[in-house]
């Protein structure tokens, strides 16, 4: 049957596209994206498939609160007009992809500098979550900074990063790092009021072991942490998928950051409508305008920062424009942040 349908499309003059509809499912195979198939099941599920994948490493077991699956793998295909195409290695938990090497810049760069570049000399910052190390590896470009803990459940996670992703785990490198294995809700509820300058939460999605990371107790204790016109970013979904997730998300943070709530988005071509949000909140004290950074980091910069890696996604442009919202999302969001 396929290969019956790629005659067809060539007949047609699309060369090698195909689609089929397997019992309950439509899905594409273009050559367009080489990379990629895209699955729609018809009570609105999508799936997302990658091509020529070949597993490096595999781990199955019970940990991490019921995690099960721990497998890195590679992807090598060829792209249109014989050009080489590739994501290359690629982290996936429970049959999530966590990142890529291809587009993981996008994420890491964004979810990082877009608080950190939005207020003065930040000193101390926590990670929660980002066992990967790309989180780190970003926050080491600010010179100012001068502390770096970050608080991850699972310590697998991170020797497989330094292992098969050593590019994005080069962040444990910095002496200014200190890891913490441990659940990173119980790490913020003990953490001493007004530690921090800046919290990342890089956290997975709001099912499972990640929900409480969304939730208004966590949020209070990521506020309680910070300093006075303190910052926190923390990984908000997408505005195709998950536009009612982000409703509460926003809401809830309204109700608990007392300066700025914002959301941004970028994209990772890799991750669920090719999309990811952030929330971007700053406790009560010296105001916070997260779209108008004041502490530039891009590559006329980058003999300050700490990693040999230039930045690929994030300059001063990018920061501004992520909190350009769609008009669906936009009043939805704003009418959120802006609730008394």
């Amino acid at each position: 049957m396929a290969e019956q349908q790629t005659r067809e499309g060539e007949e047609n003059g699309v060369s090698g596209c195909m689609s089929a509809v397997i019992p309950g499912w439509f899905s594409e195979i273009n050559p367009m994206w080489p990379e990629r198939l895209i699955g729609i099941l018809y009570d609105d599920d999508v799936t997302m498939a990658i091509k020529h994948w070949s597993v490096t490493f595999s781990k199955r077991g019970t940990f991490l609160k019921g995690r099960k699956d721990l497998i890195s793998g590679e992807i090598r295909l060829s792209g249109c007009n014989g050009l080489s195409a590739t994501y290359g290695k690629v982290l996936v938990l429970d049959g999530v992809i966590q990142l890529t090497e291809k587009d993981e810049c996008a994420y890491q760069e964004m979810i990082t500098h877009l608080p950190l570049c939005s207020i003065p000399n930040p000193k101390k910052v926590l990670v929660i979550g980002g066992g990967d190390g790309g989180v780190l590896r970003e926050v080491a470009r600010h010179s100012s900074v001068e502390q770096i803990d970050i608080c991850e459940i699972d310590k697998m996670v991170v020797e497989v990063s330094k292992q098969f992703f050593p590019d994005v785990a080069i962040g444990y490198e910095d002496p200014r790092v200190k890891l913490h294995i441990g659940d990173g809700v119980a790490f913020m509820k003990n953490a001493p009021e007004g530690t921090y300058d800046a919290v990342i939460v890089d956290s997975s999605d709001p099912i499972g072991p990640a929900k409480e990371l969304f939730e208004k107790p966590f949020f209070g204790s990521v506020a309680r942490a910070l300093r006075p016109g303190g910052v926190v970013s923390t990984q908000a979904e997408s505005i195709w998928l998950h536009m009612h997730i982000i409703e509460d998300i926003v809401s809830n943070c309204r109700q608990i950051f007392k300066g700025s709530v914002n959301y941004a988005w970028t994209t990772v071509p890799t991750y669920p409508s090719g999309v990811i949000g952030f929330m971007l909140c700053s406790t009560e004290g010296p105001s916070v305008d997260f779209k108008r950074p004041i502490n530039p980091i891009d590559d006329a910069n980058e003999s300050s920062c700490q990693s040999n890696r230039p930045l690929k996604f994030y300059n001063s442009e990018i920061h501004s424009a992520a909190f350009c919202l769609p008009s669906f999302a936009k009043k939805v969001i704003e009418a959120k942040a802006n609730a008394k």
